[in-house]
């Protein structure tokens, strides 16, 4: 049997002393930060797809599990994306409808941004035989969207790394 000298890997594994028993890097937040928009003078989009989303069906306490896409065009602020997936760890213990959990997000998210325009589509795993999608839409009181111009698709194929 091969003996291995394990000292140096525990030192650069052991925790700071302030740093409780069961140290974790990062905590569910209900809190959403943001940092001001680089671009304010030009509608452009933002895609954000969070493939891991996970509350708990109201009724049953059974895991519901979601993709949430968002689109918006931010106006004076972006939503900076660690707190992103923060804030969507924190429903993972939550009971809650669907339409319920997808509108709560929006009004959060436009709450804190307030968006030319935001539109969350909440793409819900298959429960009972069942498959749901629930979109919601914010829009910006007098925004008006530039007229589309179509330049032709990217098709962006693969699972969560896109490779």
């Amino acid at each position: 049997m091969r003996s291995y000298n394990t000292s140096a890997l525990s030192l650069s594994l052991r925790r700071p002393p302030s740093a409780s028993r069961h140290f974790m890097p990062s905590r569910p937040s209900s809190s959403l930060e943001t940092f001001p928009n680089p671009a304010p003078g030009r509608d452009y989009l933002v895609h954000i797809e969070v493939p891991e989303f996970t509350c708990l069906c109201p009724l049953t306490g059974q895991p519901d599990f979601a993709t949430l896409v968002f689109d918006y065009i931010p106006d004076k602020r972006n939503v900076e994306l660690k707190s992103l997936k923060l804030y969507a760890w924190s429903y993972r213990d939550q009971g809650v409808f669907h339409e319920a959990v997808t509108n709560r997000i929006l009004d959060d998210l436009v709450k804190a941004l307030a968006p030319r325009f935001m539109r969350l589509t909440a793409r819900w795993y298959v429960r009972g035989g069942l498959f749901t999608t629930v979109v919601a839409e914010h829009r910006k009181k007098g925004w008006k969207p530039a007229p589309h111009i179509e330049l032709g698709r990217v098709t962006v194929e693969g699972g969560p790394t896109r490779g």
